[in-house]
């Protein structure tokens, strides 16, 4: 019997670096959401396992056990026939691989340590509110996240996330509150988040013109509340406060410039 399961985008809406360990993982404070777009999976059990991608980002997508998708259905120790519809452009700030590896895991019924796969699965695959802190494995759900209208773009290239990092200049930098807030509407959390960061934004920005051109493409949309860079780049972000608004740029953003990949969706929602 065939089964589906969504596996949606994961979106960095803070992104602080607080310190480096000895051993060179970066220490990271951040909140994350995820939206109500992604990839879409399908598994149909089967003696031995395969993999077919389809979709509009499927070209370049490995179809065998370099594919964290793969990978985690190992770890589940499952076998079959796996369709991913890959919507979400990869090495793009945005979840990628690991929101596909999360969604496995929680498709095959598998919640054992997963941070093997890469540092950002175990929080996709809790698809929730959460604040990632440490190399990412401490893991807290926040309550009193709104949903909220959003516009993601990505400008056609991607980051690097070492290259990012190996750049980056100040890496001790303050964390957010030791107590977030609980919001009740998204202008307030809008409100608070323009009082905290993305410490790569800049370096990204200034390795990656393109991050920067997106920053600024959003910045002049009628309605932006907040523009931002998710992760390590290169997806940019622009909350806006309404529906509308958000559709709007998303429209205008795609008419001026058809290379790039924009969205808008709905993000966040209570944990």
């Amino acid at each position: 019997m065939t089964f589906e399961v969504f596996a949606p985008a994961k979106i960095n809406l803070t992104l602080h670096v607080t310190g480096q360990r000895e051993d060179g993982y970066h220490l990271l404070d951040s909140m994350v959401v995820f939206a109500e777009f992604g990839d879409r999976l399908w598994f149909s059990p089967e003696p031995d396992i395969s993999l077919d991608v389809t979709g509009p980002f499927a070209p370049g997508v490995p179809v065998d056990g370099r594919n964290l998708v793969w990978q985690a259905a190992e770890m589940a120790g499952w076998t079959g026939r796996i369709t991913l519809e890959k919507n979400l452009p990869h090495g793009a700030g945005i979840g990628g691989g690991s929101t596909d590896a999360g969604a496995t895991l929680n498709a095959l019924g598998f919640q054992g340590g997963t941070a093997s796969l890469g540092a950002d699965v175990p929080v996709c695959q809790r698809q929730v509110p959460t604040r990632m802190q440490g190399i990412g494995a401490q893991l807290t759900a926040i309550n009193g996240v709104p949903q909220c209208w959003a516009v993601l773009v990505w400008p056609g290239v991607g980051a690097a996330t070492p290259d990012i990092f190996k750049r980056l200049e100040r890496k001790n930098n303050p964390a957010m509150p030791e107590i977030l807030p609980t919001f009740q509407e998204p202008r307030q959390m809008i409100q608070w988040l323009q009082g905290m960061r993305n410490d790569l934004q800049a370096t990204c920005a200034g390795f990656v013109p393109e991050v920067a051109q997106a920053l600024e493409v959003l910045s002049a949309c009628e309605g932006l509340a907040l523009a931002r860079m998710s992760g390590s780049g290169s997806t940019c972000f622009g909350l806006f406060n309404s529906m509308s608004e958000a559709r709007a740029a998303a429209a205008k953003i795609a008419h001026a410039r058809p290379d790039w990949w924009v969205k808008s969706c709905v993000i966040g929602g209570a944990s």
